[in-house]
């Protein structure tokens, strides 16, 4: 059967990033082409030299364009692949003396790496052009001359030349890009999804209120001022291409110029940036001044909670809302992030009636904080995140005198759980206001999953809030489990009249070997907390341990009442709050005359050095030493008045010559403290082990007295079997041991 097609119509292959496969397919035929069959991240299409050029100026959504000069099946060997390059007549499109380089993408059974690939095809290329006597091209891999494309997937084989260059996404003008930026295709497919072309044609305004580098508002702008995405940009990959009509281009160029001009001054669309953070502003004035379009955006300094509608704006009971906030990618983000959508969702109602908001992020989750209901979602990928676009319609009602009413003033209605989680909080601030009041303390436990459906540790340091979620079990929907981790996030900042920055969350799960003190942060973010005498450095977010135990706080007490003029040994010592209350001891009659402090963890002993250095303890009197503390007790031959025994649950760390499982190897460890231990010394022990019972040997060897119950200051009263601490001393001559 005969081709009827035109013959100056070729194949074409548009990629694009995944799930805009059908806006790219449409976006071709607006622009004159064929759109044919759609592929995971590209679109094949047919168009002539003039449809090709007018894709790679004007398509707002593609990355790349190819022009399609072979299809093969059954490409599996490096042979094969090799011979399907050679057989392509490269002189009509590698002009003599260009440099040329190859974007292999996909693999086979003996093609495992893209490099290996890539090198094949050109030597296909090399085989072709020796064959008719041509010069062996250069290979550049960072500017050629020509790129070529080739893709190979279960055995098919596309080779083509990409006629884009560098990836159409770049358009040329941002150069500043912020924090997290959008990529400008992805940014121009959320417009199109949210009817900003149609909306902009209306003259309807826009509004970004986080707009950051300002992506959204000039890919905005140039659709609204009919403004080709590429005008600016300076080169092609057909530009070095040898089947290049220049004629043809420059007109196409002329063309697109001429309408950006006429587009620039006829848009009646307003279009608003608002942002709190000083070099994002700058960095999206310097972007919309490359882009061309710097008069048709307004930019501001504002923050969320500040958020308006524009005075020039009067009345406007139609536009568009669109913005990409944060997403909170790191658990600890949360907090901040809840708040934040909620007042999104609070100022649009406010100040946006009628309007639509658009809302991409990565977690809908959040997205649902707004209490604004999404009429039609849309899944989408920014990079590896799977991600949604939101779209709804903001109520229409009053916009005038109450659309500068701070966010607070109208918090979102809470759910009945979160209504009732908010009130065990305040019960609990009241149940230990009066303790609080008495003792002192600033670091104590609020709540401690009291109500199952909210597993939580909530902890209070200072003006700061340190909240661990307990791992839900499977049985629990994790839907149900987010959404209420989210009311908690919401009611915890109001209910302890804290801002939300200071509330920090981590995920609580069954730790194995040492991961409890494992790095998960790099803030550097410790401040300074007062317990009885001492002052210590805490951190909240850099590990899931914040370097102070609360529930062990009365088993520091009792170490400073029982160490004035004792040698104090610490073992597992942690960040050495024990030793630093040991040394303080009591106002009356001081602290431990000296003290070694034991543990494996150099980041940990320098935070006991620190804490050291806080209280002004002096450090040739109270020493840190860095060891295995099996080893160290095996060898050190120094006696000691009053030992703190608290080793981890268990441990697995690479530095210790053997694994740590404190119920089967707690004998052991004892008898060598106990070894160190003067006549009349205490050993005071203690661990977090659950279902921990003592040996029954131990018990026989010495005298042993478990204090737990008298260990739980009110704070922690609730959970008395979260440690176990006993005092061990030896017993008295003539009461003889077990034999």
């Amino acid at each position: 059967m005969s081709d009827t097609r035109d013959p100056d119509c070729h194949a074409y292959l548009a990629t694009c990033p995944k799930g805009l496969e059908l806006l790219l397919a449409d976006e071709l035929a607006a622009l004159g082409a064929e759109p044919g069959k759609t592929t995971v991240a590209g679109v094949h299409f047919r168009a002539d030299l003039a449809g090709a050029y007018r894709a790679c100026l004007w398509s707002r959504l593609a990355n790349r364009v190819v022009l399609c000069l072979a299809r093969e099946e059954g490409v599996e060997t490096p042979e094969q692949l090799r011979a399907a390059a050679a057989a392509v007549d490269w002189r009509a499109h590698l002009a003599p003396g260009a440099t040329l380089a190859v974007d292999f993408h996909g693999r086979s059974e003996a093609i495992r790496h893209t490099r290996f690939g890539a090198q094949t095809v050109k030597d296909g290329v090399v085989d072709r052009l020796h064959a008719e006597g041509r010069a062996r091209p250069d290979v550049d891999t960072r500017q050629p001359d020509l790129r070529l494309y080739a893709h190979l997937h279960r055995g098919r084989l596309l080779l083509g030349v990409d006629l884009s260059g560098d990836s159409l996404h770049r358009r040329g003008y941002r150069r500043d890009v912020g924090h997290a930026p959008l990529k400008e295709n992805l940014a121009a497919a959320l417009l199109v999804r949210a009817g900003w072309p149609a909306l902009a044609r209306e003259g309807a305004p826009l509004v970004d209120p986080l707009c950051g580098a300002g992506t959204l508002l000039i890919e905005a702008a140039m659709i609204a001022a009919d403004m080709a995405p590429n005008l600016h940009r300076e080169r092609f990959g057909f530009h070095g291409w040898a089947g290049h009509d220049a004629a043809l281009w420059h007109e196409l160029k002329r063309e697109a110029e001429a309408r950006a001009s006429i587009g620039r001054k006829r848009c009646r669309c307003r279009l608003y940036g608002f942002d709190q953070s000083p070099p994002a502003l700058s960095a999206a004035k310097a972007n919309a001044m490359r882009a061309g379009i710097p008069a048709l955006i307004e930019l501001q300094g504002a923050s969320l909670s500040d958020l308006a509608r524009p005075a020039t704006l009067g009345d406007q009971d139609r536009g568009l809302l669109i913005t990409n906030p944060p997403y909170g990618e790191r658990l600890g983000e949360l907090p901040e992030l809840v708040g934040l959508y909620a007042a999104l969702g609070e100022r649009a109602r406010l100040a946006f009636p009628g309007w639509r908001l658009a809302l991409f992020t990565a977690n809908p989750d959040l997205g649902h904080r707004t209490g604004l209901r999404a009429y039609k979602h849309y899944s989408l990928k920014n990079g590896p995140l799977d991600a949604r676009l939101l779209l709804m319609d903001v109520p229409a009602g009053e916009s005038g005198k109450d659309q500068e009413t701070p966010v607070v003033s109208a918090p979102a209605p809470r759910s009945e759980g979160a209504q009732m989680f908010a009130n065990r909080l305040e019960k609990n601030r009241k149940r230990l206001r009066k303790w609080l009041k008495r003792s002192g303390e600033t670091c104590y436990r609020l709540y401690d999953a009291d109500m199952p459906e909210y597993a939580l540790a909530i902890d209070v340091y200072g003006d700061r809030v340190h909240v661990q979620e307990y791992a839900a079990p499977k049985s629990v929907d994790a839907g149900q489990a987010q959404k209420r981790l989210f009311d908690a996030l919401a009611v915890i900042p109001e209910v302890l009249e804290v801002d939300p920055s200071r509330v920090v969350i981590k995920r609580r799960e069954r730790q194995s070997g040492r991961a409890q003190y494992q790095k998960q942060a790099a803030s550097g973010e410790r401040f300074e907390v007062r317990e009885g005498r001492a002052r210590l450095w805490v951190n909240l977010r850099d590990y899931l341990d914040t370097g102070l135990f609360l529930d062990h706080r009365p088993v520091r007490r009792l170490l400073a009442e029982l160490a004035p003029g004792k040698r104090f040994l610490n073992l597992f010592c942690y960040t050495a709050t024990a030793t630093v209350q040991a040394a303080l001891g009591t106002e009356r009659d001081g602290g431990a005359s000296d003290s070694v402090s034991v543990d494996l963890s150099n980041t940990y002993l320098d935070w006991a050095r620190d804490n050291f250095a806080l209280n002004r303890l002096d450090p040739s009197r109270h020493r840190v030493v860095r060891d295995d503390c099996l080893h160290w007790l095996e060898t050190a031959g120094s006696q000691f008045d009053l030992i703190f025994l608290d080793p981890p649950t268990f441990s697995n760390s690479k530095k210790m010559a053997e694994t740590l499982d404190v119920q089967r190897d707690h004998g052991r460890l004892v008898r060598l403290a106990m070894a160190r231990l003067a006549p009349g010394g205490t050993l005071v022990f203690s661990n977090n082990q659950r279902r921990f019972t003592l040996d029954a040997d131990l018990d026989a060897s010495y005298a042993v007295e478990d204090i737990s119950a008298k260990t739980f200051d009110p704070d922690f009263q609730r959970r008395p079997d979260l440690h176990h601490c006993f005092l061990i001393r030896h017993r008295p001559a003539g009461e003889g041991e077990s034999a």
